[in-house]
């Protein structure tokens, strides 16, 4: 079974953050949120939705992780970018043939790291300048090798989709999109 963390910050946009552990606990993956705070498991959400983290992510094993995700949203984007462990996690995942996603503003985060050139990448408008080495299409989602973006709340079905589709197959995303009436 695929293992999956989605860090979740203070300031995380709720949608791109929920929509991503919905929709692949739905195909079966094993997902955990996981709070960066030291002090909470709660974390509250750029639009003030307070959610309970399933464990701290400096608790996690990495090792038997296989995509980490990072949703988007202000100032949840400014404080990942700050988490120490998120972006060495990230550069480990990345540089390991590992799966690193990121979605809105959270691609910023990819692009400061140094691994999206010669990537193709996505965000949310105004951060393009942010995607270091990458080129922009404006398309929903990027799938480049194991790097994959997208740029905003209302592209967080086909981002999860297309995360559900590197970890289990199209076969898997299309059923999953049919079932929640998507496609």
């Amino acid at each position: 079974m695929s293992k999956v963390v989605v860090f979740f910050a203070e300031g995380f946009e709720e949608i791109e953050g929920l929509t991503v552990v919905d929709m692949l606990r739905r195909a079966g993956v094993e997902v955990k949120m996981a709070s960066i705070r030291e002090d909470s498991l709660n974390v509250t959400g750029a639009h003030k939705i307070q959610i309970q983290a399933d464990t701290y992510a400096k608790d996690v094993d990495f090792s038997k992780v296989d995509m980490v995700v990072l949703p988007g949203g202000m100032p949840g984007t400014t404080n990942l970018g700050a988490c120490k462990l998120v972006t060495d996690t990230v550069k480990d995942f990345f540089h390991a043939g590992k799966f690193v996603a990121a979605i809105c503003a959270a691609p910023s985060i990819f692009g400061d790291l140094g691994i999206l050139s010669g990537k193709h990448a996505e965000c949310y408008p105004g951060f393009e300048d942010r995607l270091q080495g990458a080129t922009v299409k404006k398309e929903k989602v990027a799938v480049d090798g194991n790097v994959i973006t997208s740029r905003g709340m209302g592209t967080a079905i086909e981002f999860s989709c297309a995360l559900i589709e590197k970890l289990m197959g199209k076969e898997k995303a299309e059923e999953i999109a049919r079932a929640i009436i998507y496609k």
